[in-house]
């Protein structure tokens, strides 16, 4: 079941397989992210097909969302159809991000 009020983005037709490129991770969150918190609208970021992702390009995509509007935004932030490698580096970024407040 799909979240009410929330924005889908879908990583791969943006990033290919492999989400690297840090420029597009912020990219994503300057034009989708942030604009879509500010109104209210949950975000959920579907990495359906994204067979990886580096730690720069997890971290240039949240880590200012949460360094601006502190760790209780992760809350409205969710991370769909992740391989276990995805999963891992998110978290690392997340724990990361708490621990730096």
């Amino acid at each position: 079941m799909e979240k009410q009020n929330a924005l889908t983005i879908k990583l791969l037709p943006i990033t290919g397989p492999f989400a690297e490129n840090k420029d597009i991770g912020k990219d994503i969150r300057v034009d989708k992210i942030e604009p879509a918190l500010g109104k209210g609208i949950d975000i959920i970021l579907d990495f359906n097909g994204i067979e990886g992702a580096t730690q720069s390009f997890i971290h240039s995509m949240i880590s200012q969302v949460i360094r601006d509007n502190g760790n209780a935004i992760i809350d409205r932030i969710f991370f769909k159809d992740c391989v276990d490698d995805v999963k891992a580096i998110i978290s690392i970024v997340i724990s990361y991000m708490q621990d730096s407040d």
